[in-house]
């Protein structure tokens, strides 16, 4: 969950997608994936939740797990240039597009554009890492209408393993006072993911 802390895809030939079968290795990472965030947001210290709901915090709703939302996109490398992308609050932090992942769903062909934190790059920690923010149609119904996001590490290949069951929702879904990036227009799914962080209450 790296850019918490701050805070993929439609041509004759480009897709060639396939919900990936479930797997039990696939399953336990998901799981050790889910059990680290619900962790971090049990710290009583550094979690994004009100404070008063901290203590009883058990873990967060989520969809269940669908090997559906597992696909394979493929990445079609374009660097964009470097713009300031909006927030929830006056911040626009520098990012950079590095390319689009194509891949279907629900038998819809979709795209989302796949980012680079400008300042998060120069840190050793960072430099591979890529955000992919996102919304869709259960955005401000049983998903957080601020959207959500995925994190991937980079360099990206042709293929890439595309997770949806991983999405998380940014700070600002638990209230506080937090800067988050907001999804760009074009990274707007027009299907509904049922799959990652439900919102939250």
């Amino acid at each position: 969950m790296k850019s918490a802390l701050i805070g993929f895809f439609s041509v004759l030939w480009a897709v060639s997608v396939h919900a990936q079968p479930e797997s039990g290795k696939w399953r336990s990472e998901l799981d050790i994936y889910w059990a680290k965030i619900d962790s971090a947001y049990s710290d009583t210290v550094h979690s994004p939740l009100p404070k008063e709901e901290r203590e009883h915090f058990k873990g967060l709703e989520r969809f269940p797990v669908d090997p559906m939302y597992r696909v394979k996109a493929q990445f079609r490398p374009a660097e964009g240039p470097v713009f300031g992308m909006k927030t929830s609050t006056e911040r626009e932090p520098k990012y950079r597009s590095v390319g689009t992942l194509h891949f279907t769903l629900e038998g819809k062909d979709q795209v989302l554009t796949v980012y680079k934190n400008i300042d998060l790059s120069r840190l050793p920690d960072y430099v591979n890492y890529l955000f992919v923010p996102f919304t869709d149609l259960t955005s401000g119904e049983e998903s957080y209408g601020g959207g959500r996001y995925l994190d991937l590490d980079g360099p990206l290949g042709e293929e890439v393993e595309l997770d949806l069951n991983r999405a998380y929702n940014p700070y600002c879904a638990y209230g506080g006072h937090y800067s988050c990036p907001i999804p760009p227009a074009e990274n707007q799914l027009e299907v509904a993911v049922r799959a990652g962080v439900l919102k939250y209450h």
